[in-house]
């Protein structure tokens, strides 16, 4: 059972953005991360750049180009004008789309698909005729979520946040993780891929990739950045590869 690790470097560019100067570099840590063997990098360029910015995603494009084609680019985020635009230029791998409000801190829940299917047609429909796969970010709902498929999505990325915030709470998590099952089998059924992401870390993933092996990818930025602290991004890294069931080479 192995699922692919995409790092995602949004705390990253947070940190950088703490000071007005150009370190930890984003490039240069998604760089190392690749070449410690994540099968992508994520991304999610908001309006207030509060991390990472519109030039990142750009320089992160020409990096990945001079080295790494065969690794993936996701960029993630609500689907307003601005974003739109930064992906046609972009042209990642996969986009996926996340019903955030400017004034989140994080993304925090999934789609309502019904309430905005039309929306979600017109621009999942752009994106798939340009040759990006999309993704939606969904709850761990087995009655909704299929109704990303009638919107267009590819994948869904299931929210892990409730399953992720169980960390001291065994019962609880068994709940959330039966949630995430029953609904990723709905998805699986109805032709859509599974990504995850929020909260994951190297204690409560293995299980979820146990749990769900039809897991295609998970995103993982705040914990593989706060384990990078301690193991460097390269330990880091493979240490979540290896959480996933992707074994070292």
């Amino acid at each position: 059972m192995t699922c692919k690790l995409s790092v995602n470097l949004n705390a990253v560019a947070m940190l950088r953005n703490r000071r007005d100067l150009p370190w930890p570099s984003v490039t240069e840590i998604g760089r190392m991360a690749l070449e410690a063997g994540a099968y992508g990098l994520t991304v999610h360029p908001r309006p207030d750049e509060r991390h990472i910015k519109r030039s990142d995603v750009f320089e992160l494009v020409e990096m990945m180009k001079r080295g790494f084609m065969d690794k993936e680019f996701n960029i993630e985020g609500y689907p307003d004008q601005r974003f739109i635009e930064i992906v046609e230029q972009a042209k990642p791998t996969q986009v996926t789309l996340v019903p955030d409000d400017p004034a989140q801190a994080t993304s925090d829940h999934g789609w309502d698909f019904a309430a905005n299917m039309a929306m979600l047609k017109t621009v999942s429909a752009n994106f798939s005729k340009k040759g990006m796969r999309v993704a939606m970010f969904a709850d761990g709902d087995a009655e909704t979520v299929v109704l990303a498929k009638d919107a267009g999505a590819d994948r869904v990325e299931f929210y892990t946040g409730p399953y992720g915030a169980c960390y001291d709470d065994q019962a609880g998590q068994a709940v959330e993780m039966e949630k995430l099952v029953s609904a990723g089998m709905m998805a699986t059924q109805a032709g859509l891929g599974l990504n995850a992401g929020h909260d994951l870390t190297l204690d409560n993933l293995p299980q979820l990739v146990i749990g769900m092996p039809f897991l295609d990818e998970v995103s993982i930025g705040h914990c593989i950045t706060a384990d990078a602290l301690k193991f460097g991004i390269t330990g880091a890294v493979e240490r979540y590869r290896a959480a996933c069931g992707d074994p070292l080479r």
